[in-house]
């Protein structure tokens, strides 16, 4: 009989021992009744990127140490990107607004008209041209010719915008000597 009462013991303590695990489990530890789903995941919504202005000067240079702006002359935005599987895209361009008396340009591209599945990996800015003509020929000063890259980012808060500046651009009056055999 002393089997049948030990494993008459082992049973009942088994099985307290169980539900007092299910106590502990559904306790709430003080912090009330858990919920279904402490987090509801949002959908995958992707922010508008912000648009991006680039700003700069064009200038021509008349003279050993003369720089005069240029009123009406246009730079060129070219950017690079990639789409959502990582594959460079053919390189697109946007012109910016024609420069005021000071020689100031300023263009504006909106990431998100592109196409919400493109990322900008590299724009650069470039001379487009001069109006004047006693001083149309570009120069590769601050890379105007070869390509500037957009430096010197900075969050403008009050238009929602990254603004970009590219330094000065020169045009001038005088070509560019040729090389010897040309």
């Amino acid at each position: 009989m002393s089997m049948a009462v030990t494993t008459f013991s082992f049973t009942i303590s088994f099985i307290l021992l169980s539900f007092m695990l299910v106590i502990v489990s559904a306790s709430d530890y003080g912090y009330g009744t858990k919920p279904e789903l402490l987090y509801k995941p949002k959908p995958d919504v992707k922010e508008k990127p912000l648009p991006i202005g680039i700003e700069g000067l064009i200038l021509c240079k008349s003279g050993p140490k003369r720089l005069i702006p240029i009123k009406g002359a246009v730079a060129r935005i070219t950017c690079l990107a990639v789409d959502e599987h990582g594959y460079e895209t053919a390189p697109f361009s946007i012109l910016s607004k024609a420069t005021d008396s000071k020689g100031y340009y300023f263009a504006t591209l909106f990431p998100h008209e592109l196409n919400n599945k493109l990322k900008l990996t590299e724009c650069k800015a470039f001379l487009e041209k001069s109006p004047l003509e006693n001083c149309k020929v570009a120069t590769d000063v601050n890379k105007g010719i070869s390509g500037a890259p957009l430096s010197y980012c900075r969050l403008l808060n009050n238009n929602n915008m990254k603004l970009y500046s590219v330094p000065p651009f020169i045009y001038t009056s005088q070509p560019k000597p040729m090389s010897p055999g040309y």
